[in-house]
């Protein structure tokens, strides 16, 4: 488990997570790690969680209304890099296996949370020049109190970097298809998370399941 001290030590962490095992459960939580990262924010990590995770990313790519958008860059309006799509509270999710998953997160964070989790924000990464900028989910409820984001991965892997927002060094989880990582406590207010460039990727899709008034 990662304490301040040990992600001090280091300038950047990695944990390679694997391939989802054949037999994996999505209500089968009792494998995930928790890593603490100090002042209140913790990252919990579970390789192989979802099965038949390239089906999964099949019926996502093919059934997800993809949306290209423009953001607000300073001066101009530049492309987002990546495809981005979210489910909001009520609106079908595109597999029952989300649903079954979203559930199962729901009740192993009951306790902690206080309540479930509630939309599932896709993101398409078409190959390695698709991104995720330095950021925390500070929009909503997340910019004052402490929350969840649980993320899963499906098809390449592709690199989930942290740092904290006083400075300092970062560490990384390298997600491959299947896995699991949820940022909670203080994560999204004393940390930030992003999805760097690389120099060549193939497709992934991430799957990011958050509470009521979170994004």
């Amino acid at each position: 488990m990662f304490d301040v001290a040990t992600y001090r030590a280091f300038m950047d962490v990695q944990t390679t997570l694997f391939q989802a095992a054949p037999d994996a459960d999505v209500n089968d939580l009792s494998g995930i790690v928790r890593h603490e990262l100090g002042d209140g924010a913790w990252v919990d990590v579970l390789p192989a969680w979802l099965p038949v995770s390239d089906e999964l990313f099949d019926t996502l790519r093919d059934a997800v209304p993809w949306r290209a958008e423009r953001r607000q860059m300073y001066d101009r309006l530049v492309d987002v890099p990546r495809l981005l799509y979210t489910y909001m509270i009520g609106e079908e999710l595109p597999h029952p296996l989300l649903a079954e998953a979203r559930e199962a997160l729901s009740a192993h964070y009951r306790d902690e949370l206080g309540e479930p989790f509630r939309t599932a924000g896709c993101c398409y990464y078409r190959d390695g020049r698709d991104s995720v900028a330095w950021h925390g989910d500070t929009i909503g409820r997340g910019s004052t109190h402490d929350t969840m984001v649980a993320i899963v991965s499906l098809g390449d892997a592709r690199r989930l970097a942290l740092r904290p927002r006083s400075g300092g060094p970062s560490l990384s989880f390298e997600m491959g298809s299947g896995d699991l990582l949820v940022m909670g406590g203080s994560c999204q207010r004393t940390w930030e998370h992003a999805v760097p460039k690389v120099p060549s990727a193939g497709p992934r899709i991430s799957v990011q399941f958050r509470p009521l008034n979170v994004f």
